[in-house]
């Protein structure tokens, strides 16, 4: 399939005020004050649909780590926010979802040229569901309770006791996210941390740091006292292992691919400091005969298409059924060729590019060894032409278990369908058939087949006939290699918190 796809420059697409926030160095955020990296060093950050350099970073080390710890655990220590009550941290923390929806636009507009996706997605998902994530925390914060528990008291037969326990923030929690969803990502570890009343160093991608340091603005707006967030970009070798490794983090909250994860928790071990992850995925995603067709095939390619397929839960393992695979693959196919390849900030654009040219290159490797391995392109295969780093939608048949593009998660828009006779454990093995464990897919008219399926599927989220749904309500995290622990929901908060017992003699 050849495909090219040429951008101009977007430098006339964005506000002058934009512009000019864009043409000054965005420093980093530490202990309330906006100041450069101590070594004076900068990174460049690109539009990923053009390859343009759009602005400079501070590039953070371990010495600027050092100082957002330092400034964390003095906030936490003896700074306002341990003290103020569970109401007014939420309000504060409600202030900044207001804020956020009400930069939407600009939020936005940095998402689509930093990381490329389409502006009116990131309007719609990214930023609604971050201040969403804001907005719902916040009432956790007076919501965060202990209970009492009857003891026997089998040590002083006789004397009565009184216990009960006390959920206490954590403490200084280290969090590094990722780049597919970068505004996003920091709401979901910045919610529920607030909530709970821990401060924070977050660790923001390098190659899309400008949605998170224009949320840090948002934060001091909103009324955060200083030293309670700390944002700090930079690299994983440098920032972010000197994050996970710092002596005086009491927890470190990761989102990213797992063999990063590993390395975050052989860096946690010397503190032994507490570690949640949220992984990688090779989501497996199942259309039983007696399926809505026309909803499975719309359902089939957003789940793997959507956000260029830089999802950790897409759905990237199709199964359907033999009697209707043809179908359905032939329908996701019509529907992959609809999908309009653009800049961001194009109107019409259904997909931008992949984030940088590292991913373009990872995927497009991956895409050479499925045709290298024997398995069939439907549509798609290959890079696309032009500036930026596009990769058309595919879609590989004739696949097998042992071949790269079915058992590494590619995070790249590429699917790989196989059909199925029957609904067995050995379609249920197939689909657990992964070191990942994220998510999940059912498309069924039978709601009881369809629960008896996902009920058998080892993954932390199972869609049933419908996918990608979220809420911040919803706990969000995987089994195996996937994770430890779960982002959003009341699941979330037990990151963040340690319970302490308390039992008092009554007499």
């Amino acid at each position: 399939m050849n495909v090219r796809v040429d951008i101009p420059s977007i430098k006339p697409l964005i506000s002058d005020k934009l512009a000019k926030w864009l043409a000054t160095p965005r420093p980093m955020l530490i202990d309330g004050k906006w100041t450069p990296a101590q070594s004076g060093k900068t990174f460049a950050v690109h539009d990923p649909a053009t390859g343009e350099k759009i602005s400079d970073g501070a590039e953070g080390d371990a010495a600027d780590l050092a100082l957002a710890v330092r400034a964390a655990r003095r906030a936490f220590e003896s700074g306002p926010w341990p003290s103020m009550t569970p109401s007014e941290r939420g309000r504060i923390i409600h202030r900044l979802g207001d804020l956020v929806l009400e930069h939407a636009d600009e939020l936005a507009t940095l998402e689509a040229i930093d990381n490329g996706k389409p502006k009116h997605v990131a309007r719609a998902a990214d930023v609604t569901l971050s201040a969403d994530m804001f907005h719902y925390m916040s009432g956790w914060a007076t919501k965060i309770e202990g209970k009492t528990i009857s003891i026997s008291g089998l040590a002083a037969p006789g004397i009565d006791f009184f216990s009960a326990t006390r959920p206490e923030p954590i403490g200084v929690v280290g969090q590094i996210i990722p780049w597919n969803f970068p505004l996003l990502m920091a709401a979901w570890k910045l919610g529920p941390a607030l909530a709970t009343g821990c401060t924070i160093v977050l660790k923001v991608a390098e190659e899309t740091p400008l949605s998170a340091l224009r949320l840090g603005e948002l934060v001091l707006e909103a009324g955060i006292p200083p030293g309670v967030v700390n944002i700090v970009p930079g690299f994983g070798e440098t920032a972010g292992a000197a994050l996970a490794a710092h002596p005086d983090v009491d927890k470190v909250a990761f989102t990213g691919s797992t063999e990063v994860g590993r390395l975050i928790v052989k860096a946690s071990a010397g503190n032994l400091k507490k570690v949640s992850l949220e992984l990688g995925g090779k989501s497996p995603n199942i259309v039983l005969a007696d399926a809505d067709l026309g909803l499975a095939i719309q359902g089939a390619t957003a789940a793997v298409f959507f956000n260029h397929g830089q999802c950790c839960n897409a759905g990237s393992r199709l199964f359907v059924h033999r009697s209707i695979f043809n179908r359905v693959v032939e329908g996701v196919a019509a529907e992959a060729a609809k999908i309009k390849l653009g800049h961001g900030l194009d109107p019409t654009t259904e997909m931008g590019p992949l984030v940088s040219q590292v991913q373009y290159n990872r995927v497009t490797g991956l895409l050479a060894s499925g045709h290298e391995q024997g398995a069939k392109a439907i549509c798609g295969g290959s890079g696309a032409g032009g500036n930026g780093y596009f990769v058309p939608p595919t879609i590989f048949t004739n696949t097998n278990p042992s071949m790269r593009v079915v058992s590494e998660e590619i995070f790249g828009p590429v699917l790989v369908a196989a059909p199925f006779d029957e609904v067995d454990d050995a379609l249920i093995a197939e689909a657990n058939n992964s070191i990942y464990g994220l998510a999940a897919g059912v498309w069924s008219t039978n709601t009881a087949k369809a629960q008896a399926i996902a009920h058998r599927l080892r993954a932390g989220t199972v869609w049933v006939n419908c996918y990608h749904i979220f809420d911040a309500a919803l706990p969000f995290g995987g089994y195996k290699q996937s994770g430890w622990g779960r982002e959003m929901g009341q699941a979330v908060l037990s990151n963040y918190l340690e319970t302490k017992a308390i039992t008092t003699r009554l007499g």
